[in-house]
């Protein structure tokens, strides 16, 4: 009976020492997460981990990967011979273009000189690709495979062949972390093309939907309006599409109208991005110590004519 008393003892000393490192380590937890929330004290360790984890990343998206090109490589060779007939085709066109495209910039050169004005410096882009997706249907993130070596940093803007994409929130060295324009979280200073009213777009959490919550019920606004970035704040560039206005509503004794408007760029279906600096920025980090225009390198960098 004395010894097994003394086990049960020894049993519920172990118990209670068990239950008692559980809630000790709840209690560290919590006060780990309050402390990096408020203060981000541990920024670095989580950019060090996130470095040190990229090479796992590419393995496990590895066999995604071949099985995207396993797929695209099985493509039968009439589905190869339409579709460069069709490259050609829209080759040729935007060939033509580009003809009248760079006559163009050239009057746009002459006028400049005419009005003693330097002309603008061309925009610094980066492309990107896109690793992984949250799969949380209340968060619209991304993940690309660029980051702060590669010269990103928080807030730069995201677009796609359509329009605005939405912005980086967080670097990771080898990779960084964007939120789309249609997270709730989100909001971006536009403009509508047609009488220059500005106003913010938030986003809803709908991919195919972004709200204009704050235009007065007599605002000048149309089904059909587009949306463009007005350039406050600094974030986005001005002029880059953002939506187009397809849903107005008026409830009586609201003061606000309903807005709804449809992002430009395909938020539901893109692979790749486009990272843009500010022409100030791409202007300051493209001149070199006397002065003068430097070259970006090649697989940094595209320029595009202004």
């Amino acid at each position: 009976m004395t010894l097994s008393r003394s086990d049960s003892d020894q049993r519920a000393l172990r118990n209670t020492g068990y239950g008692l490192r559980t809630v000790m380590l709840c209690m560290l937890s919590v006060a780990v997460m309050v402390l990096d929330h408020n203060n981000e004290h541990l920024n670095t360790v989580r950019r060090i981990m996130s470095a040190a984890i990229h090479p796992i990343r590419l393995v496990i998206d590895a066999p995604f990967s071949l099985g995207h090109w396993i797929g695209d490589s099985a493509a039968t060779h009439n589905e190869l011979m339409d579709e460069n007939r069709q490259l050609k085709e829209q080759n040729l066109i935007q060939s033509a273009r580009l003809q009248r495209y760079v006559a163009l910039v050239a009057e746009n050169t002459r006028l400049r000189a005419l009005f003693d004005s330097t002309a603008k410096i061309a925009s610094r882009v980066l492309i990107g690709e896109i690793l992984s997706i949250d799969m949380n249907p209340f968060r619209h993130r991304i993940t690309i495979n660029k980051g702060s070596n590669d010269g990103l940093y928080v807030g730069q803007a995201l677009i796609d062949a359509d329009g605005i994409i939405g912005q980086i929130v967080r670097d990771q060295f080898f990779s960084a972390e964007a939120l789309l324009i249609t997270d709730i979280d989100h909001a971006i200073p536009v403009e509508i093309v047609r009488n220059r009213l500005r106003t913010i777009a938030v986003g809803t959490g709908n991919l195919e939907r972004l709200s204009l919550p704050f235009l007065p019920r007599n605002t000048d606004v149309v089904d059909g309006d587009i949306l463009v970035t007005s350039g406050l704040g600094g974030t986005f560039p001005p002029g880059y599409p953002v939506g187009i206005i397809y849903e107005i509503a008026s409830d009586r004794g609201e003061p606000f109208l309903a807005v709804s408007a449809r992002p430009a760029a395909g938020l539901n279906r893109i692979r790749e991005v486009l990272l843009i600096w500010p022409e100030s920025t791409a202007a300051q980090r493209a001149t070199d110590e006397d002065g003068n225009l430097a070259t970006s390198p090649p697989t940094a960098a595209i320029e595009a004519p202004p």
